[in-house]
């Protein structure tokens, strides 16, 4: 195990740099100049200000030059400072990083739960109306893009039934656990809803497969029913396509989490990436760029690691 992971630890570092090249060139691309920032509502920088602004930001060096002192910065833990305000980018990332975890984690948790768990009743229900009315569900939500759900969602349940607030993290003057519960439920479900489709789909049809074995026959032939077969024996096989889609759709939630921090106002890592962008605030995005392809990384190795726990014959190696 151990040399697995140190064998692993070794691959992902050349992707990690590439995965942050790859943005650090597109940044670059995009149109706008990163030292307008500076200037002040209805004012222009003259370009003389302008050019000493980017000597002073190292943006006047061939961008090799910058992606390297970056890089050899990064490993010293050091992110930079944003162009915005000034602002140490590891300090801002850190105080949003929480309430991304908290949004992320309940959305991929009520994803994991119904997913799996509706899967079971409509493999258990094959051919049955429930069976057809899941399936129809799940085919609608993996079709609804993250941003028109979370629209939709704000408008009827929060705006015009007023279940839910409308957003942010806490209600002014109140705070505390249940308030941020209340805050959080409408987004975190918005953000399993195509968790729960894709898994119900994956967990339905890796347990229709798995019920044609021979095994599977031999019990149902000993007496046992179709729930207890499912549960018993076809469940523990059918979990490597399962996990596999959980960790695959891992960077999935954290786009549709980018996109619901900013319809939710909630302030997490989402709203901070977007606000970069705006400003283009080149530390800011490389310093969240990295922590996201941290994350993904980390996750698809957990998946790994998984596997061996599921099935014993996988080894890693």
């Amino acid at each position: 195990m151990t040399h697995y992971l140190i064998k692993r630890f070794l691959l992902y570092i050349p992707i990690l740099l590439a995965v942050l090249a790859v943005v650090f060139v597109f940044v670059r691309l995009a149109p706008g100049d990163p030292v307008d920032a500076f200037a002040p509502p209805g004012h222009d920088i003259s370009a003389v200000q302008k050019a000493a602004l980017r000597h002073e930001l190292g943006l006047d060096r061939p961008a090799y030059v910058q992606f390297g002192y970056w890089v050899k910065e990064m490993t010293k833990g050091n992110l930079g400072y944003r162009y915005k305000d000034g602002t140490s980018v590891s300090h801002d990332i850190a105080s949003r990083i929480p309430a991304t975890l908290l949004l992320t984690g309940t959305g991929i948790g009520i994803g994991v739960l119904l997913g799996v768990l509706l899967g079971l009743v409509s493999a258990h229900m094959e051919g049955s109306i429930v069976d057809h009315g899941l399936s129809l569900l799940a085919y609608v939500g993996v079709s609804g893009p993250v941003f028109l759900l979370g629209i939709l969602a704000l408008y009827f349940l929060s705006m015009t039934l007023g279940w839910f607030p409308t957003g942010g993290y806490t209600t002014p003057g109140k705070g505390g656990a249940a308030d941020i519960l209340w805050h959080l439920i409408l987004p975190a479900s918005v953000l399993s809803i195509q968790y729960v489709a894709i898994l119900m789909r994956y967990t339905r049809a890796s347990l229709l497969e798995v019920m044609t074995q021979d095994y599977i026959r031999t019990g149902r032939a000993k007496g046992l029913s179709r729930s207890q077969v499912l549960t018993r024996h076809a469940f523990r096989n059918a979990l490597i396509p399962i996990v596999t889609v959980i960790g695959a759709n891992f960077a999935n939630i954290i786009g549709g989490a980018v996109f619901l921090e900013t319809i939710f106002s909630w302030p997490g890592m989402g709203t901070l990436l977007l606000d970069g962008i705006a400003a283009r605030d080149y530390p800011l995005i490389m310093g969240i760029t990295l922590w996201i392809a941290i994350a993904v990384l980390v996750v698809n190795l957990l998946t790994d690691v998984v596997y061996a726990f599921i099935d014993p014959r996988i080894a890693l190696n």
